[in-house]
């Protein structure tokens, strides 16, 4: 069992159920999976671009990512329909925990100059986005194959119905949210 499962059964939850009042144990928030989301927008002209993102996102996640293509064509962006655009991997059980673990505990803090990430990228429906320019904070990614930088787009989705519930499940994780002045 991961470190961050392990502290989600033994703290999290309780502590979760306690303070936001839940009689049953299944409506307490959980995070049911994370996707991770590269657009490669420059793979239309450079198709060598596409093989390295999904390497990439590969080396992080351990798992393969799925190819996502333009539904539409778009004349101003040179995008025609069926056009591939980006690719993604969703994890869900024990990866999702270990990719959140390293996330926290390692990606984040490698950041230049982060100050904690922002408390307003929640959704209506309790779920959290996470951007990152580069992909050279992870440690999977070394020097050399980050010539060709992109940016990822990491979003949590939780069970929480509202964004205070999200927040708290966030929190009592140790996700490390800015701190008010």
């Amino acid at each position: 069992m991961s470190r961050l499962r392990d502290k989600y059964t033994k703290e999290v939850r309780p502590a979760l159920q306690k303070e936001l009042g839940y009689g049953n144990v299944n409506q307490i928030p959980k995070i049911e999976k994370v996707v991770i989301n590269a657009g490669v927008g420059r793979a239309v002209s450079d198709s060598k671009h596409l093989e390295t993102v999904t390497s990439t996102l590969r080396k992080i996640t351990g798992q393969q990512p799925v190819t996502t293509v333009a539904k539409t064509s778009i004349a101003s962006f040179k995008l025609r329909d069926g056009n591939k655009i980006g690719v993604m991997v969703t994890l869900r059980g024990e990866r999702m925990y270990e990719f959140l673990d390293r996330l926290v505990a390692v990606v984040l803090p490698r950041i230049r100059d982060f100050r904690g990430i922002s408390d307003t990228a929640f959704d209506r429906q309790g779920n959290y986005s996470i951007g990152l320019k580069v992909q050279v904070v992870f440690q999977e990614i070394s020097f050399e194959e980050s010539i060709n930088s992109h940016g990822l787009q990491v979003n949590i989705v939780t069970s929480a119905g509202t964004t205070e519930d999200s927040k708290k499940l966030l929190e009592l994780m140790g996700f490390p949210f800015r701190r008010k002045n």
